[in-house]
């Protein structure tokens, strides 16, 4: 089984720690090819940087289709571009905001999700909403860090996410939360046993959510909405 894990954005040191991230939970056999939004934003922060990124996570889909992936993981949580990447490709494309809210509403009864930048926080309430567990999701918070600062040695972004999720437990009363970045996804163990609930990384989610759908021999329906571009 060879899964695609597609990082939007440029940074390379970011799709390295989402690769490693997806390698850890696969089965043997399953192969991870990791790739890099080359020429995209170095992060994704808002929509005219999610606008930017998706004709080359197009590229990056069409290229994966090319070299028979069984299905590919959109590593951004702003999901972007989902229903055009699955127009165009064979299996199943899993986007890690999805993948991890409806990971955390089968193992609690609420989630609030910790992302970057104030300016995701409606972003991703809009997304939530589209999902379908806004009744579910107690709150969108910011850590106000940029996202690059996840990628910066020696900086205090993960006591700044802990610190947020603290403060989550306490005022929202959550039950899990969500991580809403793929840039946390190194994170998510730690966090868990720094502050003793289930600390959810769409990556891992998304991956395993993948493999599964591939195991079960699942592909993206091709009558409707993601039936392949109209010639033009």
């Amino acid at each position: 089984m060879k899964i695609f894990v597609i990082n939007p954005n440029s940074t390379t040191s970011m799709t390295d720690k989402i690769a490693a991230s997806a390698r850890a939970v696969t089965a043997p056999g399953v192969v991870i090819e990791a790739r890099s939004g080359i020429g995209a934003p170095a992060s994704i922060e808002g929509h005219y940087d999610e606008a930017m990124a998706v004709p080359r996570l197009l590229d990056q889909v069409r290229e994966a289709e090319a070299q028979k992936a069984d299905a590919i993981v959109v590593a951004c949580f702003d999901d972007p571009g989902i229903g055009a990447c699955r127009e165009i490709a064979t299996g199943p494309v899993i986007g890690i905001c999805e993948a991890a809210v409806k990971a955390a509403s089968m193992v609690a009864t609420s989630f609030s999700v910790v992302t970057t930048l104030p300016r995701s926080v409606p972003i991703i309430e809009e997304m939530v909403r589209r999902y379908g567990l806004d009744h579910q999701c107690r709150r969108v918070r910011s850590a106000a860090i940029p996202v690059l600062a996840l990628e910066e040695p020696g900086s205090n972004a993960r006591l700044l996410v802990r610190a947020e999720i603290l403060r989550a437990i306490e005022e929202d009363r959550c039950e899990a939360v969500v991580l809403g970045c793929a840039g946390m996804a190194d994170l998510a163990a730690w966090l868990t046993e720094e502050t003793g609930i289930p600390v959810i990384d769409g990556v891992t989610v998304a991956t395993k959510f993948a493999e599964a759908l591939v195991g079960a021999g699942i592909k993206t329906s091709k009558i409707g909405a993601y039936a392949p571009p109209n010639p033009k």
